[in-house]
């Protein structure tokens, strides 16, 4: 059996500095489901909305403080798989690596449809496709390139977002208290009036978990990406810390100054709530500066997505789970034939997208919608069981520890939990549950299958 704590050492470079990981769990997680989607959590949450993001960003950050003690004590390229396979068995491994690999997959095409149809906005002589095309083709060729011009190119993208996400809050809190010109402080009449700041009670702030709680989704990859830092035990730990704080702070604080300046009645699904604060503050051309934010948000997520799933399928191939041809590294320790492979399979999912955006592409998206969920529910089981053998077999290595262990993972599993069973009471959401859960139980299947054959094969 496999050492529980040590893990074998990775063929992957190891170059990323701790900027690079701080920076790309800030980038990974700040994106279009922020700057436009979080207009549709105000709509049905009204002030409320800030309820629901405190409520799925402490759930967001115990699943990553249980991830982040995984991974500082046993730093894997696979991360999460590899950790769910050391403590449930080869079929957890299998399972959780394979869907969030789909996940990601698919994810890259809704981030490069939505970045083409920006840039066709722009210079429309261009087709959409051509644009999707354009994009794949220079990510594909900057994960292909050294891992350091990925930690690079990502920490810009991140630093840009963050940059928009300050010069907004500085923008709102000034308006908040009166000192822009032409403007008086506005008081607590939009975050009481209109029904109060619980409009729609508590069932708003449910609601508006459910329409915020993927938004978190993509910080998982700083513990794929710690493998490959100079200092992975280290460097996931810091990183985590300072992620999930700033995180926090971004998301509910923004949130804050958008409901405090404008009347929740106002905003509806689709439209940028932040479009919408800067054009009533008087910000000239505040619906291009977004475009621009969004746009670079997109792009950003496409590199990171794609740069998690070829890792992810990497880590599998290294455990046989896998074809082992994509096993192949560069000199510079790149994993081609992985990235390869990642962007195949997410080209087909964009031109899904760009043929049946809502027929066949809506049944794959609507397969991975609720994969998050599972994959964060295997993590905190993983973590259950793994602390434990932590414990006693090398407890030198927990440099960072999960809070109130065991009770507050148990809380993170009921959760995940409620935030399921809630999803399957809407209508909106019932479709991905469903279809996720069939997915998921379609490769556990698989999973077990595999494992049951292996269990055959006599020793030679």
């Amino acid at each position: 059996m496999q050492d529980t704590v040590t893990a074998p050492a990775e063929p992957l470079a190891h170059v990323l500095k701790r900027r690079h990981l701080t920076m790309l769990g800030l980038g990974g997680v700040i994106g279009a489901g922020l700057f436009v989607g979080s207009g549709a959590g105000i709509a049905v949450a009204g002030p409320g909305i800030v309820l629901s993001y405190l409520i799925a960003g402490a759930l967001a950050t115990l699943v990553m403080r249980m991830l982040g003690e995984m991974s500082a004590a046993m730093p894997a390229s696979g991360a999460f798989s590899v950790h769910a396979e050391r403590a449930l068995g080869r079929w957890a491994g299998f399972s959780v690596g394979w869907l969030y690999w789909l996940l990601l997959v698919v994810v890259l095409a809704v981030e490069a449809t939505g970045a083409a149809r920006i840039a066709a906005g722009w210079l429309p002589v261009v087709p959409q496709w051509g644009w999707v095309l354009l994009f794949m083709v220079v990510f594909t060729a900057a994960n292909l390139a050294a891992v350091r011009t990925f930690g690079e190119a990502e920490f810009w993208f991140a630093a840009l977002k963050v940059a928009a996400i300050v010069a907004f809050l500085l923008i709102g809190v000034a308006a908040v208290l009166g000192w822009l010109p032409g403007r008086e402080p506005v008081g607590m009449t939009n975050l009481t009036g209109q029904g109060g700041f619980l409009p729609n009670g508590w069932a708003g702030v449910v609601s508006g978990v459910l329409a915020v709680v993927f938004a978190f989704g993509g910080l998982e990859v700083v513990t794929i990406a710690a493998a490959e830092s100079d200092d992975p035990a280290r460097n996931v730990a810091r990183a985590v810390r300072s992620a999930v704080w700033r995180i926090l702070f971004f998301y509910v604080g923004s949130m804050l100054v958008v409901v405090a300046l404008l009347p929740w009645t106002q905003m509806r699904p689709g439209l940028s709530p932040y479009v919408m604060v800067l054009d009533a503050v008087g910000v000239p051309a505040a619906g291009q500066v977004m475009d621009v934010v969004v746009f670079v948000a997109l792009l950003s997520a496409l590199n990171a997505n794609l740069y998690g799933a070829s890792r992810m399928v990497f880590s599998l191939a290294e455990r046989g789970e896998a074809p082992r041809g994509l096993l192949q590294v560069s000199a510079g320790g790149v994993p081609r034939r992985a990235v390869l492979a990642s962007v195949a399979f997410g080209f087909a999912s964009v031109l899904l997208n760009l043929k049946w955006p809502d027929s066949v592409f809506l049944y794959l998206l609507n397969s991975v919608g609720a994969v998050l969920l599972f994959v964060w529910a295997l993590i905190a089981v993983s973590q259950l069981r793994l602390r434990r053998r932590i414990e006693a077999a090398s407890p030198e290595s927990l440099t960072l520890r999960m809070w109130g262990f065991p009770w507050l993972t148990w809380v993170a599993l009921a959760g995940m939990t409620g935030v399921l069973v809630l999803m399957l009471r809407e209508d909106a959401t019932r479709p991905q549950v469903l279809w996720s859960s069939g997915v998921t139980a379609a490769v556990v299947a698989v999973a077990l299958l595999r494992e049951r054959r292996a269990r055959r094969v006599p020793l030679v």
